[in-house]
């Protein structure tokens, strides 16, 4: 963070001081909510939570080189003290990006987000230092610990941005208003939550309203291919980019195509030219993505063959992203669990189908959280489409969902021991190490409150043949 006096702070998040000896020492080192995270000059930002309060962690952080704490509090230690640290946080980053005047770009989707934020860092750090999102730290915690790591020298912020239900985007603009605003897809994550697809764009459709008018700079970069994206045309006063494989997307992809290995390729088409692009990433469902990020890129000053080398080259920034390792004997285990839902186990199904061209193929799915009444509707489709592609094997693990997955499998057609349901992570990994043969290809995808990445984990460890570890 830019170096700020401790004096400073309180003023702009409106706290009270608590056993400073000296206002006017300055913090210099990143904020942090966890202790063993702090580094000298540090501010650190005490939460309390459901079974850890931070605040029994003040002397410990000071102990470590903390300036200060931003407690709700008095710790004994020297702290600001305001009626909510989540707000004060905001207000602080909200000072420190206008101060700075760093360029923000933001998006949001319902699918993508982290995958696409990834490929524009990478993007964008080729031509000036850039600031993003770690993983996905999207939230009004995340966002404001993100905008401050900035520094004089940063030029580019991204900043991921989720989104629970109406107005919270708003909420996060707010912080960090963007000049570049990306809306990736309008999909059915969280749709429990938010009730349906319409209620998901009003919410998403927040990022474009945000944005300042064309004449002042703002763009709103759109997906062409997905309607209710399209239609937030008419909801800014930005400038609009659009992208994706519509004949009518600024920025588009042609002739694409999946390698052997699962990998796409495509002609990238921008309005300065074109450039051919074979990416390192998995999957068909980054092309989108790939746009996305190229999109923003090119408004941001890249030539198209810088764009085109850089997506070439982009790998995953974040774990338990199509992460694909092969073991010694063979077998590629796709780690894909950080997260799911109906559009991302498609895209990641497909994947592995594509991946597992004269190979022996495995989907090790859980439960896809979140959706509501379509909860069994889409557990089912998923199910289906394992055997449309003809993967070899399903394997549902958990409990009611996962038996919606198998279902749909055994009523597509996968009867025999095309399809299996088992009851937790330990019984999928006793089961494929039983059964996997050197070649095989293993996904393993759930929303993360299944925990299914100690299945991937279990199997790349070749230290231990023993029981799955806790996360």
């Amino acid at each position: 963070m830019i170096a700020l006096s401790l004096a400073e702070i309180a003023g702009i998040v409106g706290g009270q001081s608590h056993d400073i000896p000296d206002s006017a020492l300055r913090v210099t080192g990143p904020v942090v909510i966890d202790s063993r995270e702090v580094r000298p000059g540090s501010l650190f930002a005490a939460f309390a939570g459901e079974r850890v309060d931070g605040h029994d962690f003040a002397a410990r952080a000071v102990d470590a080189g903390a300036a200060a704490v931003l407690a709700t509090r008095p710790v004994g230690v020297p702290a600001i003290v305001v009626d909510d640290v989540t707000e004060a946080l905001g207000a602080l980053a909200r000072a420190v990006v206008e101060r700075l005047g760093t360029k923000v770009v933001a998006l949001t989707g319902s699918a993508g987000k982290t995958s696409t934020k990834d490929l524009i860092a990478q993007l964008l750090e080729h031509k000036a230092p850039t600031v993003w999102t770690p993983g996905s730290l999207n939230n009004e915690i995340g966002l404001p610990l993100t905008a401050l790591r900035a520094t004089e020298e940063t030029e580019h912020l991204v900043l991921e941005m989720g989104a629970r239900g109406i107005g919270h985007i708003r909420y996060l603009t707010g912080l960090t208003p963007p000049r570049i605003g990306l809306v990736l897809n309008v999909g059915t994550a969280h749709i429990g939550e938010f009730g349906g697809r319409e209620q998901i764009a009003e919410a998403k459709g927040e990022m474009v309203e945000a944005l300042p008018p064309a004449e002042e700079g703002g763009v709103a970069v759109l997906n062409a291919d997905d309607q209710l994206v399209r239609a937030m045309t008419s909801r800014t006063k930005a400038r609009v980019v659009l992208f994706g494989e519509a004949a009518d997307a600024d920025v588009r992809a042609e002739n694409v195509r999946l390698m052997e290995n699962g990998r796409p390729s495509f002609v990238l088409r921008t309005p300065t030219g074109c450039s051919d692009v074979t990416m390192r990433l998995y999957g068909e469902h980054h092309v989108s993505n790939a746009l996305a990020a190229a999109a923003v890129a090119h408004e941001l000053g890249m030539s198209v063959d810088e764009i085109a080398t850089a997506l070439s080259e982009a790998g995953t920034l974040s774990r338990w992203r199509m992460e694909v390792t092969e073991r010694p004997d063979g077998v590629t285990v796709v780690n894909d669990a950080y997260n799911a839902n109906p559009e991302s186990m498609r895209a990641a199904l497909r994947a592995l189908a594509a991946m597992g061209q004269g190979r022996r193929t495995w989907a090790v799915l859980g439960q896809m959280a979140e959706l509501g009444d379509d909860s069994l509707a889409e557990h089912d489709a998923v199910g289906r489409l394992a055997v449309r592609l003809n993967v070899s094997k399903l394997v549902a693990v958990g409990g009611r969902e996962a038996s919606w997955l198998q279902l749909g499998a055994y009523n597509e057609g996968s009867w025999g021991e095309e399809s299996v349901h088992v009851s937790d992570a330990q019984a999928a990994v006793d089961l494929l190490r039983s059964e996997l043969r050197p070649g095989d290809v293993v996904l393993v995808k759930a929303s993360r409150s299944v925990g299914l990445e100690r299945v991937a984990q279990a199997l790349l460890d070749h230290r231990t043949e023993g029981e799955v570890t806790g996360r």
